[in-house]
């Protein structure tokens, strides 16, 4: 039988936009000869809705674009995610669901099972879980749907389960022998993988052919990579979708006669490492090129300013925005003051160079003497400290505030996470701006992809990335005059941060007690800070941002 894979970008709230997208692309897909069409996870209104869902408009409207896209499918099936309103009570007012649509009708609906409500999850806040399963017949076929989470619970894969109830095992004890998966399934490193593994084990043991259908693009903090597969009864993959991209998948897969087993189902098994995925930094590269163009343009803007300091940070955010939205809708701007060194500049223009990006320098000496000046009577007396210093980092974020404003760009901060974690960036300063590009990237993770990015000719300028890397506040400041080396910093941030390690965990892995209380510290004073952060790009299993809710005002200590 083909199958069609609609691996499609909606846009949250875009009805219109979304069917016509969605059935353009069925129609193709019915034209390439495909018996099925898939489409992703609440495609309809977008993913995710969040608490556009306690709209009755917002939910009148998805229907009514259930009913549009109803109306122009033909014989050919057509299977897509909406919200749904649920009759029963007691409950939650809303369904996440899909619909089966044939000869201009909804000829089936079904409910997601699995409600997930951990790290950027919030779903059963809005809808009501399926009681009830019940697989649909088609052609010679019986096809189990399953919507995103329902498929990630497979008690063969996972050590430890979140669920007791296993969807595709209820389904197939109903007699389906076929399964279809209607994702929205955002993207961190290293899941692609993860996934595939996940999915190859399911159709595997299981002994069903299987259908995953991944939304692609970025909402607000998320991206979404694609990725979209088939695969056989025997967990072989026979198509896999773009990565970060939109594709549309015919393919072909034999339901005629269920897998024979040996007695070694272990020597049977696909190996996931089979499959083959680029390198983290180019997927990464990707990630976050898409997420930017994502953000910009459904917010309705296509341009963007950033600082350009000469360092590695915002080099790589310039190259980044270049790659998702063009040379030319992107301007660079230097703005030294008297600290800054000759190279900063000079490195500088020579990125935006390299780019061939509009560059303009803004120099804020000026500026900072006479703020300074405004304050000379009340600090009369007092040593020069981070106030000082953080009249330069907020007369930068005025000038790019100021010029966003002029010119109608949005812009794009070039903090770190490394940075962003202890606080080592100035709030109403370095911090302003509509998108956090890299605040989910670890400083050494930012050089080994300002290498990749490097791999063939030199765009970033090798000073860029070799020296020692500073905020240029004063004279001969660096990084490392109140920070551990970023080696160790982002060792103990991981431990910390994404894994939730205790002190006393992170100094028994060999690192120093007091670096470990200090950056600890950092962290958690830094809380305030984060709050009022632009939202930044989702790339790892536990970034600052929606999937991470700690409190400002606590003295809980590790």
């Amino acid at each position: 039988m083909k199958i069609g894979l609609l691996q499609l970008n909606s846009t949250i709230g875009d009805f219109s936009g979304n069917v016509r997208r969605l059935m353009d692309a069925y129609s193709d897909a019915v034209s390439q000869g495909a018996e099925l069409v898939v489409a992703p996870e609440l495609f309809l209104c977008g993913y995710p809705p969040r608490d556009l869902l306690m709209r009755s408009d917002f939910v009148r409207r998805n229907i009514e674009a259930l009913e549009q896209a109803a109306a122009e499918t033909g014989h050919v099936p057509l299977c897509v995610g909406f919200v749904d309103r649920n009759s029963d009570r007691p409950g939650k007012p809303l369904r996440n669901s899909a619909a089966w649509l044939c000869d201009g009708k909804v000829a089936h609906r079904r409910h997601k099972t699995l409600l997930p409500t951990y790290d950027v999850f919030d779903e059963a806040r809005y809808f009501e879980p399926s009681a009830t399963l019940a697989p649909i017949p088609f052609q010679s076929l019986t096809v189990g749907v399953t919507i995103c989470e329902d498929i990630w619970n497979d008690q063969d894969f996972w050590p430890e389960r979140q669920y007791r109830r296993d969807p595709v095992r209820e389904l197939i004890s109903q007699g389906a022998n076929f399964i279809i998966n209607l994702s929205a399934s955002p993207w961190c490193a290293g899941k692609e993988k993860t996934r595939a593994a996940m999915l190859q084990r399911v159709a595997f043991d299981e002994g069903v052919p299987l259908v995953y259908v991944n939304l692609v693009g970025g909402n607000d903090e998320l991206i979404f990579d694609g990725h979209s597969m088939a695969l056989n009864a025997a967990g072989r993959v026979v198509g896999k979708g773009r990565g970060f991209a939109e594709d549309l998948l015919i393919v072909e897969i034999d339901t005629s006669s269920p897998i024979a087993r040996t007695t070694s189902p272990e020597a049977q098994r696909p190996s996931p490492t089979g499959l083959e995925w680029p390198c983290s930094e180019e997927l990464l590269y990707h990630a976050l090129s898409l997420g930017i163009r994502d953000y910009v343009n459904k917010c309705g803007f296509k341009q963007v300013v950033l600082g350009l300091s000469g360092g590695i940070d915002s080099a790589v955010t310039a190259v980044l925005a270049v790659e998702a939205l063009g040379a030319g809708n992107v301007m660079g701007v230097a703005m030294p003051s008297k600290f800054s060194s000759a190279g900063s500049l000079t490195d500088a223009e020579t990125l935006a160079r390299n780019l061939d990006i509009r560059f303009e320098k803004l120099p804020i000496e000026a500026p900072v003497a006479a703020v300074e000046q405004q304050f000379a009577g009340v600090f009369a007396g007092l040593a020069r400290n981070e106030a000082e210093e953080n009249i330069q980092s907020r007369l930068r974020g005025l000038t790019l505030m100021a010029l966003s404003n002029k010119f109608g760009s949005l812009v794009l901060t070039t903090g770190n996470k490394s940075e962003v974690a202890v606080g080592y960036c100035t709030l109403y300063g370095d911090m302003c701006g509509a998108l956090a590009v890299i605040a989910d990237v670890f400083k050494t993770e930012i050089y080994r992809l300002s290498r990749w990015i490097n791999r063939e000719r030199e765009i970033i300028p090798v000073n860029s990335i070799t020296k020692p890397p500073s905020a240029e506040l004063r004279p001969n400041q660096t990084d490392q005059d109140s920070l551990p080396p970023y080696e160790v910093l982002d060792q103990i941030l991981d431990a910390y941060v994404v894994r939730d390690l205790s002190k006393t965990e992170i100094v028994a892995l060999g690192f120093d007690a007091a670096v470990v209380s200090d950056v600890i510290n950092k962290v958690t004073f830094s809380e305030y800070k984060r709050r009022q952060a632009a939202p930044g790009l989702k790339v790892s299993s536990r970034a600052f941002g929606m999937g991470r809710r700690i409190p400002i005002a606590q003295r809980f200590r590790t």
